[in-house]
């Protein structure tokens, strides 16, 4: 079978814990990770605190095949996420001579000044690896298998359609959907009985409500054909012998 391959999303920022700002990229990344076989297993919000940062990409870069970053490499006093990178990893963070012509050279030929805090994003971990910003130039990075990306939705979206040709993707999960007319709480028992018996599979329970009556939506994932096809039979067996 074809390898698992999995990821770790961080997004980085007070504004999105203070509810200042909406988060918009963890479901557009759930939703690339998904298309090309990729596992997105976890995410974590984590605030504007170099020491949070730090032990958040630790922990989840050795855990998991990916980790993406969004948010934090801005150019205001803030934006920590380059320096905090470069901690994690025990490398400096400095001016990348590349990302810093370039800059240069964009913002001269807009007749704009490159202020301190405009070259601030040029920094990176020293040996990184560029990734590509066509939206407003500044570039993300990589480091190993962590890639770290601005949190401005439509610059994030564009630089992941940057990163994801070079990534190794997995085995696609395949899903099938069986509708129940009851409620949790009468499929609950028989349906983790199906579970265990199909350990190879995932089965999602979503329950609904409408027009004054319960009712659940039975969600069948697997890796292969057979195994999908086997789970929603017996799913769809419990629940024509609930209606007896």
């Amino acid at each position: 079978m074809t390898e698992i391959v999995t990821a770790a999303m961080l997004v980085i920022g007070d504004e999105i814990l203070s509810g200042r700002t909406k988060d918009k990229n963890i479901g557009h990344l759930a939703d690339i990770m998904t298309a090309v076989g990729i596992d997105l297993k976890e995410v974590r919000i984590v605030p504007d605190e170099e020491d949070e940062i730090v032990a958040a990409v630790n922990a989840v870069r050795a855990r998991y095949t990916y980790v993406f970053t969004t948010g934090g490499i801005g150019p205001t006093h803030d934006d920590i996420t380059a320096d905090s990178i470069a901690k994690a990893f025990g490398v400096p963070c400095e001016y990348d001579a590349r990302a810093y012509a370039m800059m240069e050279a964009n913002y001269a030929g807009r007749g704009l000044e490159f202020t301190e805090a405009r070259k601030r994003m040029a920094r990176m971990p020293r040996g990184a690896e560029h990734i590509d910003n066509p939206v407003s130039l500044a570039p993300g990075f990589r480091v190993e298998n962590v890639h770290v990306m601005a949190g401005v939705p439509s610059i994030f979206q564009a630089m992941l359609d940057n990163v994801v040709p070079t990534l190794k993707t997995g085995a696609k999960m395949l899903s099938a959907t069986v509708h129940c007319p009851f409620g949790e709480g009468a499929i609950g028992g028989p349906l983790g009985e199906i579970q265990k018996a199909h350990p190879d599979t995932v089965i999602g329970s979503y329950p609904k409500y409408a027009d004054g009556k319960f009712w659940t939506e039975l969600v069948v994932r697997a890796r292969t054909q057979a195994a999908l096809d086997s789970a929603r039979a017996a799913v769809e067996a419990m629940v024509a012998a609930q209606g007896r």
